[in-house]
């Protein structure tokens, strides 16, 4: 017998051999129903795991944690791939993983699917689930496996199994009924567990997401272990279609894109460039108080600068290079477009001969930077090829890094919590994989040393965060902050690097209190991050209802007789001089008519003025949050319109 023992701290006997659903049937029915993961000595499994020692063992449900949501929509990925298949026979399968917000599945399909298919493909899965078919496992050889998948007529399942092998793992297969599929897990124990399930969309993907291969058709659902959990999910989507950048910033008319211009390069149209411009500034101000110099280098360089780097040989897939790398064997120059600052920021330093008391040297450049992002991750703002950062980079001696990169985190965690951001990121320490060490620059012991120091920094802040292994840039370890935009993708908004390498690769040096020569450390770091992400996230965040300091139009005078429009254009005048950006609508239209397109366009205030406002020297007044405020003496609203810029109240 084993011994299993439960969270509550007692333990139960089994026969070796048994699977972990049985032992959790023997729990509660109840719990079975409801579980969809265990924990066998701390590590998460599937309920189908076999059980032949003494163990610690714990149940979990689809709300503990993100591996039970995974395991639970991993399966229903595995429902839709089987509706599919009895709908479509012809139909080829590629991958269907689980993701942040669900699942999806790719499949080679003849023509793409269409709304209408999508709804005969649910109904199709809902009888599956209805069927309550059992998830069996099981393994082949790999010889075996690939004959199997071969013979059913799967090319991506054969090319997946060889890579599978080729790497020398286990080569696994899930049995669902009348359909097999080639995939290690997790999976519930049967179809019945996964009550409701929604198609939501169909997009095109690249196989192995490289654009030059075939274009396949994935297919987005979600599934929850209940209908009601469901309609809310639904209604959130539907939030977050109403807040979407990429719809919501076109029709407020703050950005647009142009085919024959290209994918990821936005054109900032008069409102969205003012954002932009608003916190540039404000951010260039920021750092300036802080200590920061500005500089200004070049768009593009020649490959000799990215070459000392390592930019050439780690990320020259990601830039845009101009003319043929090959060229140079011929001695011709070729210049690429430069993804990030550090190496031209560098040259500030190496200008002249520097000592312990030029430093730290603090240089900051609101960048604009070009990285060639595949076609299949770009969105709006969100991700492009072409963009503006608030780009810094700190040149220290090692006893300066610990205060200085603590100032760097509280310059970022400001920026977020003016643009009232500060609630929803999260904290990454992005670390290297030793096991890929053809992926970075540097020694073991550099990269180490450096880790141990980053490690401190952030405990010593007392910061929570999660760590990423093989998410570190390719010159050292990163305090990535993390955010999730509407629809619950995940990207970097700000980053803080400790760079232990780069200073050997350029030969930087300065003379230390003692008299010798030393290299010294850099911290790599943007305090806002992508200007074009930041502008997306706010726009999301407001719902297009941008606080007042940053609205590109602050105040809408509306004259409603031809008497006031001479007391709003001078309400307009003062406001102008003292830089707040107000408009007069002097159209003939009907006022309601005014206000109504005001609050569409987000106006955070209007100011409503007839005779008696002239008479009385008072507006009526109008917020987009709050609504009527009735009518108040000019000098007051004054006070309260400056009051809200300059103290950044959201």
């Amino acid at each position: 017998m084993i011994g299993i023992t439960l969270k509550d701290g007692s333990v139960r006997e089994f026969e070796p051999g048994i699977k972990a659903a049985d032992i959790v049937k023997s729990i509660s029915m109840g719990l079975y129903k409801n579980a969809c993961a265990v924990k066998i000595n701390g590590i998460f499994c599937d309920l189908h795991e076999v059980l032949r020692e003494d163990c610690t063992f714990e149940v979990f449900t689809f709300a503990d944690d993100r591996f039970c949501k995974d395991t639970f929509n991993h399966t229903a990925s595995h429902i839709l791939a089987q509706a599919v298949k009895r709908l479509y026979k012809d139909v080829k399968l590629s991958i269907g993983p689980a993701i942040d917000d669900g699942f999806y599945y790719d499949f080679d399909t003849p023509t793409p699917f269409t709304p209408e298919d999508l709804v005969k493909i649910e109904a199709e899965m809902k009888k599956i689930i209805k069927e309550d078919i059992p998830l069996e496992k099981f393994e082949l050889p790999a010889d075996e496996a690939i004959k199997y998948l071969t013979e059913a007529g799967e090319p991506y399942k054969v090319i997946l199994c060889k890579k599978h092998a080729d790497a020398g793992e286990a080569i696994k297969f899930v049995r669902q009924g009348d359909f097999t599929d080639l995939c290690a897990g997790p999976h519930m124990m049967s179809t019945g567990l996964v009550k409701a399930v929604k198609l939501t969309n169909a997009t095109g993907a690249y196989f192995g997401g490289d654009a030059k291969g075939k274009q396949l058709t994935r297919v987005y659902g979600t599934a929850f272990p209940k209908a009601s959990e469901l309609e809310a999910h639904l209604a959130r989507l539907e939030e977050a279609r109403k807040r979407d950048h990429n719809k919501l910033g076109r029709e407020l008319e703050y950005f647009t894109t142009v085919d024959v211009i290209g994918q990821g390069l936005p054109i900032m149209l008069p409102k969205g460039a003012k954002v932009l411009q608003i916190l540039q500034r404000w951010i260039e101000d920021e750092e300036q108080k802080r200590g920061y110099q500005l500089t200004k280098t070049p768009y593009m360089a020649k490959s000799d600068l990215y070459k000392i780097s390592g930019h050439w040989g780690h990320y020259r897939d990601g830039m845009f290079v101009l003319g043929n790398p090959d060229d140079e064997e011929q001695g011709k120059e070729v210049f690429a477009l430069r993804p990030m600052t550090c190496p031209f920021q560098y040259q500030v330093f190496l200008n002249r001969k520097r000592s312990y008391r030029d430093l730290p040297m603090r240089l900051n450049e609101t960048s604009t930077l070009f990285r060639n992002e595949d076609s299949g991750e770009m969105h709006g703002l969100i991700r492009v090829r072409q963009f503006t950062l608030s780009e810094g980079h700190i040149i220290l001696r090692p006893e300066q890094l610990e205060e200085e990169f603590k100032n760097c985190l509280e310059l970022a965690n400001y920026c977020l919590e003016t643009l009232g951001l500060s609630e929803d990121v999260s904290y990454r320490f992005s670390q290297w994989d030793p096991n890929n060490k053809e992926k970075y620059v540097g020694s073991t012991e550099q990269w180490e040393n450096a880790q141990s120091i980053m490690g401190n920094i952030l405990d010593n802040l007392g910061l929570k965060y999660s760590i990423g292994i093989d998410e570190a840039a390719f010159y050292g370890p990163k305090l990535d902050i993390q955010i999730k935009n509407v629809f619950g993708k995940e990207d970097t908004l700000i980053t803080i690097q400790i760079d232990p390498i780069l200073a050997e690769k350029f030969d930087m040096e300065y003379v230390d209190t003692d008299g010798k020569m030393r290299r010294p450390y850099i911290i790599h770091r943007s305090s806002l991050g992508c200007y074009e992400r930041t502008l997306a996230l706010i726009i999301e965040k407001y719902a297009g209802a941008l606080p007042l300091w940053l609205s590109p139009e602050q105040i809408r005078i509306l004259p409603v007789t031809d008497r006031a429009k001479e007391y709003a254009e001078s309400i307009s005048a003062k406001l102008l001089g003292d830089g707040v950006r107000a408009t007069v609508d002097n159209r003939n239209e009907k006022v309601g008519y005014k206000i109504r397109q005001a609050q569409m366009e987000k106006v955070p205030y209007f100011f409503i003025v007839g005779d008696n406002e002239v008479n009385d020297n008072t507006v009526s007044l109008r917020s987009q949050k709050s609504g009527d405020l009735g009518v108040m003496p000019l000098e007051e609203v004054y006070a309260k319109i400056f009051e809200e810029i300059n103290t950044k109240a959201r």
